[in-house]
């Protein structure tokens, strides 16, 4: 009994003396090296010329009816040059549809207008399951 609170008594000391533990994990301070200004050197690349478009053109749409969710939705716009066109309707919570036309060029900018068609019924969001 005697040899083994010896034993333990080595132990504790050497442990508490840093002899048995690795070296505390020690993070240096990053140094700050004081640098002068100087201005990078920045090489300018031109744009190759058969890459620009002077007459840029796209057309797409998309149109979503979910009854399950009773979510309904379109869009569709088109681009010639730098004259887009465009409409995007959806369906308000009071049952009504909201249509939304829009244009916007350089002379005249953005410009929407925006209308409501009743469609007759009111529109629920779908049932939220409660976490309990």
């Amino acid at each position: 009994m005697k040899v083994l609170i010896l034993c333990a008594a080595v132990l504790i000391s050497s442990v508490s003396a840093g002899l048995l533990s690795p070296a505390p994990y020690a993070y240096a301070r990053p140094a700050i090296v004081a640098r002068p200004y100087a201005p990078y050197a920045v090489a300018k690349v031109a744009a190759p010329v058969e890459d620009y478009d002077p007459n840029p053109q796209y057309s797409y749409a998309y149109d979503i009816q979910d009854a399950l969710t009773g979510d309904s939705k379109s869009q569709q716009e088109t681009r010639s040059g730098d004259v887009v066109q465009g409409s995007y309707s959806l369906v308000d919570p009071d049952g009504t549809r909201r249509i939304v036309e829009y244009t916007a060029d350089p002379q005249n900018g953005f410009n929407a207008v925006v209308s409501r068609q009743p469609l007759g019924a009111v529109v629920k969001a779908a049932p939220i399951a409660a976490i309990h």
